[in-house]
Formats: C-alpha cells, structure tokens, sequence
C-alpha cells in the first residue's frame, strides 16, 4: 500500500512538471509570465516566559522582594518590523518568445514558476534577506548546583528558603569585602578577582531566582504576505496581542494593524526607440512591465506606524519591445526585474562583427 502512495505521488508530479513544459513549450516558441509584486512583511517578536520561583512565597519574608509573581505567565512584543518585494508569476500576462530562423535568441532564462529573467542574458541575481537566526540563549542555571549541604537536607520548603536567603546574603558580603579588598583571602591579580566575582555572581543569581523566578526570552520573525491590487485605505493585514502574538484576522483579542496602498501614478520611463509600433493581434513578442509607483502605509490605534515607497508590477502596465532588435544581424541581450519585471538592462550589438 505505501509503494502504491509513493507511487501515486510520483505520478502526479512528474504530471504536473510536464503540464509545465507544455504550458511554456508551444509551437511559436517559449512561453513565458510578466511577474506581479507580492510585499513581504517581516514582524520580529520577541516572546517573555516568566517561571515563578520554588520559594516566591519567601520571596519578601526572606529577601525584601515585593509584588514578585505567584505564577507563570506568557507575553509577546514586537521588536522589529521591515518589508521586502519578491515577484511571482501574473497568470494574466503570459506570452511567447518566436523560436525560428528569423530572430537572434540564443538563450532565454526563466525561472522555476514560468517568469522570464533574462534573454540572451545572465539572469539579475535575486536577493533576498537572510532568513533570521536567533542568538543562543545562555545555559539556565540549575540552583542545585549551588546549593549547599545544609539546604539539601532541610526538611522542609520554608527551611530550605530560609538556608538559601542565608546563603545569598553571604554571597554578598563576600562580594563587598572583595571589592573593598578587605577579604581574608584576597586573590593575586586582578584576573582571578574576576573569575571570583564572576562564579559569585553566577551563585547569587542561581539562588536569587529561586525567589524572583526566571524570565526566558525568545526572538522569532513573521513573515505576512501582501499582494496589493488596487488603492485601498485601511484595510486589515494583521492582529497582534500581547498574550498571543500574531492572531487570526477575525480574532478580536488581537489589536489590529492595517494597510493602506496609494497609487502614485508614476511608471518610469522607456526608450521609444525600443518600443513595437505596430499592432499586435497575439502576445507573440519580448514584453516588459512598466510598474507603478506606490505608497504603502501601515496603521496602528489610528495613527500612522510605517512608510513605505516601492513599484510594484501590477500597478502599471506592458510594452512590447520592438521585433527588429532581434533581427539575425542584430545580438539583442536584455534583462528583466525579477521583482518588477521592468528592463533592467538592453544592449544592442552588431552581430556580424
């Protein structure tokens, strides 16, 4: 039966690669898509897990501690927030590059999902941000470890604090008399007065936490996708609560976040020269987007919290390159925007040199 499953799937993939080779593998030539630009925004967040301490009870008998937490508790803040563009493939933009005698078109490079890169060209690398690493988190102390003989054989929680608040105010005392020089043991130099104070602090802290708690905290990132396909004010892209962290849209515990997209009515320019001035029946032909301009501005408790100002495919519209750039006398490369799909770079060459 497993041989069967694995079988099956194998079937549909190699089904769904060759309906992609015939999707772009036509008779005129090869297929190809124009991109539209999909916004990525990254949301760091940084989780707080806060462990009560086995003595929180003694906390203020014992060590003078007030409002120290009876129990655990679970927080989310964000720390970070940062957009990038990726492009994908616009289903509605789909033409074909003449594959005959006719035209000078050695190579054409797309990418895995149809998107065309590049034409008689080395492709523009396609940079992303590096996915987010969180720094090592530090080994917890175990107060065992510093505990000594007398508050391992107490015989009861109340002793055993009683014993541990002893212990940490000599930790202290030893702590001032070696800063003050005044111990009875004073170390040679000043790197073993270090290591001194440093494994002091390391206890301090180990039994301290047995009344304070610990607190652990976690950074991770977010990614939240936006296509953007016409202005829109205000628009929900996202909920954040601070005992949840990102929530669903239609969870009202999260405190909302939106968007707005401003049309900017702004297309860079293109050389005319390079443009087909006849009419096209069909989407034979190179094309290129020409995108728009736009204005993305995110919302939170009514106010403005970020900005942003990028071009984004689907906001303008496509030329056609002229035909005769790749006549066979002609050596035409030209390479697109991943993101964009705009002309990135043309050079024209003699090809018979």
């Amino acid at each position: 039966m497993k041989n069967l499953i694995i079988a099956s799937l194998l079937s549909v993939l190699v089904g769904q690669t060759a309906f992609a080779q015939r999707e772009l593998d036509t008779a005129e030539g090869t297929g190809y898509y124009l991109p539209r630009t999909e916004l990525c925004f990254t949301v760091k967040i940084e989780k707080t897990s806060y462990t009560p301490g086995s003595f929180a009870v003694y906390a203020e008998k014992y060590l003078k501690m007030r409002d120290v937490q009876m129990e655990p508790t679970v927080t989310y803040r964000i720390l970070d927030f940062g957009i990038y563009s990726i492009g994908e493939r616009d289903t509605s933009k789909f033409y074909v590059l003449p594959a005959d005698s006719k035209h000078n078109i050695q190579t054409i490079d797309i990418d895995e999902s149809g998107v065309l890169l590049a034409v008689n060209a080395e492709p523009k690398e396609v940079k992303r941000p590096e996915p987010f690493k969180p720094a090592p988190k530090p080994a917890q102390l175990d107060p065992r470890d510093y505990m000594n003989e007398d508050v391992l054989s107490a015989g009861s929680s109340a002793k055993m604090a009683e014993l541990c608040a002893l212990e940490i105010y000599d930790i202290r005392d030893s702590k001032s008399m070696l800063n003050k020089g005044q111990a009875d043991f004073m170390p040679k130099d000043g790197e073993q007065l270090r290591i001194m104070l440093d494994n002091l602090d390391k206890q301090e802290t180990a039994l301290t936490q047995l009344f304070s708690g610990v607190t652990v905290r976690d950074t991770t990132e977010a990614v939240i996708r936006f296509i953007p396909t016409k202005a829109v004010d205000r628009q929900l892209l996202f909920r954040f609560s601070k005992w949840m962290g990102i929530t669903d849209a239609d969870d009202l515990g999260g405190e909302p976040y939106y968007i707005s997209v401003e049309d900017k009515h702004v297309t860079p320019s293109i050389q005319e020269e390079l443009l087909n001035k006849k009419k096209v029946k069909d989407n034979g032909g190179l094309y290129v987007n020409l995108p728009g301009k736009i204005k993305v501005t995110l919302h939170k408790d009514g106010e403005q919290w970020a900005a942003y100002e990028l071009y984004a495919a689907q906001f303008g519209h496509t030329e056609m390159l002229d035909e005769k750039l790749f006549e066979k006398k002609l050596f035409t490369s030209v390479v697109l925007n991943p993101v964009t799909g705009s002309l990135e770079n043309i050079t024209i060459d003699d090809a018979r040199k």
